[in-house]
């Protein structure tokens, strides 16, 4: 829920979540708590997650507790998420998290962390969770870098 802000967190977010589209717009009518013609909700698609966003209360603050986890395949698509987020007003958060400058928050992260947490080795996989709680937005080459035991600098 957002205060005034919906229409333009449904641009945004269309605009860097590849396979994403606003399905529906509905406004506000004559005599509502809004002016006629106002966002009241969005429906969205985001890379197949379908999405309600709402125009219509006081101010909500977003917490890390609700967040949306975006798998990001490449570095390339690390980067463009994440500096989607950030150049657009937001701010870095810890261990792949970004706060979009609506104050909502995402986990950039790619298959390959999974991966490597998942590794069968577990003293692999505690160094890339090591290396991934230094990092504030994802670096898949220092992550594998860390789990093959070599020394990353951050």
């Amino acid at each position: 829920m957002f205060e005034s802000g919906a229409e333009d967190a449904a641009n945004l977010y269309v605009s860097l979540i590849p396979n994403s589209s606003i399905s529906e717009i509905t406004r506000y009518g004559e005599g509502s708590r809004q002016p006629a013609g106002t966002v009241l909700t969005i429906e969205l698609v985001l890379d197949g997650l379908n999405v309600l966003i709402i125009n219509g209360g006081p101010p909500v603050e977003f917490t890390e507790a609700m967040s949306l986890s975006i798998s990001a395949e490449t570095q390339d698509d690390i980067d463009r998420l994440w500096d989607g987020f950030v150049d657009s007003g937001g701010s870095p958060g810890p261990c792949g998290w970004v706060q979009d400058r609506f104050g909502f928050w995402w986990q950039v992260v790619p298959p390959r962390l999974d991966e490597l947490l998942k590794d069968s080795d577990p003293a692999r996989a505690g160094r890339a969770m090591d290396a991934m709680m230094s990092m504030t937005k994802i670096d898949i080459a220092q992550l594998e870098a860390a789990a093959d035991g070599s020394r990353v600098s951050l």
